[in-house]
Formats: C-alpha cells, sequence, structure tokens
C-alpha cells in the first residue's frame, strides 16, 4: 500500500499544477495575482484533493464510474467553477492597474481655453 500513497502524494502535486495551470490560462494571470492568497488556497488544493478521492474511488471500486467517483467529479466541477466566479469576481471589482487609470490632459489649443491674459508691461523705447 505505501506504493498507492505515493502515487496518489504524486497525482496530488500533478493535479495541483494543472490547477493552477487551467486557472491561470482560463481565468486570467492578471485576476489570479490579483486574487487573496487564502481564496487561491482553498480552491486549488480542494480541486486536487476532490481529483485523488475520485481516482482512488475509480481505483478502488469494480467498475471506474461508480457512484463515490461521480460525487467526487461533481465536487470537481463545482470548486472549478467557484474558481471562475472568483476571477469573475476579481476582474469586476478588483484593484485597475495603473496603466488603465486616466492620464493628466494636456493643452491642446483647439480643444481648451487660453490662458487668461496677465498685465503687459510697456517698456520705453528710447531707454
Amino acid at each position: 500500500m505505501p506504493i498507492m500513497r505515493l502515487a496518489y502524494t504524486t497525482l496530488f502535486l500533478i493535479a495541483l499544477l494543472a490547477v493552477f495551470e487551467l486557472w491561470s490560462q482560463v481565468g486570467g494571470q492578471s485576476h489570479l495575482d490579483l486574487m487573496p492568497w487564502y481564496l487561491k488556497l482553498v480552491l486549488s488544493t480542494g480541486a486536487a484533493f476532490a481529483v485523488v478521492k475520485a481516482t482512488a474511488a475509480a481505483v478502488a471500486g469494480e467498475r471506474p464510474w461508480n457512484y463515490t467517483t461521480l460525487r467526487w467529479a461533481i465536487i470537481l466541477a463545482l470548486l472549478l467553477v467557484g474558481c471562475g466566479l472568483a476571477s469573475y469576481y476579481v476582474h469586476l471589482y478588483g484593484e485597475q492597474d495603473e496603466e488603465e487609470q486616466p492620464t493628466q490632459q494636456s493643452y491642446h489649443p483647439r480643444f481648451s481655453r487660453p490662458p487668461a491674459p496677465g498685465p503687459r508691461h510697456q517698456c520705453a523705447e528710447g531707454a
């Protein structure tokens, strides 16, 4: 049985990498970077754990698609939907980048008022 523990641990680590790769490709790496760490931790480890439990249930049963496998596959799908909703929330309400904010407008003579005239100084012509 120790070889199965090693196999499931390896599967968990591969599934964790796959979840983050999928999440960054589908949801966008910029949204994933702005997301709080605890949200990424819970959703990604939960999805990787669901992959391992679904695989273990498929190996343990007579048929690969049994009730337990289906239950863990549904849990995995719900966690992945949660990843998508978290990315969407960060997309709507996350911090805006510096580049997206409007910059200060420069002076354009056609679209803005000319400067107000100030007092004129007259110089003496003969001096």
